[in-house]
């Protein structure tokens, strides 16, 4: 049996960090994907998706990633059901995350990318960022 699932969106809100009675780090956060073809009836273009991650991804996530980050999720669905405070059954479907890794750089307040050290430990200007080429020998 297999049960794998791959999603690359956006943080619809700020990940929520606690901790169990045992004392393992949990996050919360919610997952926007945008769909494929944009629905004519109106209806929202992206699905939205409950993930949890657990230790160390949590404690990532919580220091790392904010509302509106791209990000990619490797883990599993999980269906839980429960009752709800006005006493009626429900189930959701989550994401179970074991990997969580952000895609793009965090913006500032003006919305350029973050200067971030240099080789030399001089901060980058935005000529460095054009230059930048990922798949360069170093």
């Amino acid at each position: 049996m297999i049960n794998r699932v791959v999603l690359v969106g956006r943080l619809a809100r700020d990940p929520e960090l606690r901790s169990t009675n045992t004392g393992k780090s949990v996050c919360d956060f919610s997952l926007a994907v945008s769909k494929r073809i944009k629905p004519q009836d109106g209806s929202p273009d992206a699905d939205f998706f409950r993930v949890t991650a657990w230790d160390k991804t949590a404690e990532y996530v919580a220091k790392y990633l904010s509302k509106g980050r791209l990000v990619a999720v490797d883990g599993r669905l999980q269906s839980r059901k429960y009752t709800a405070s006005d006493g009626t059954n429900r189930e959701v479907v989550e994401v179970i995350a074991d990997n969580v890794q952000g895609l793009d750089r965090p913006r500032e307040d003006g919305g350029a990318p973050a200067a971030t050290g240099a080789a030399a430990g001089a901060p980058r200007t935005d000529a460095d960022l054009d230059e930048y080429d990922p798949f360069a020998d170093e």
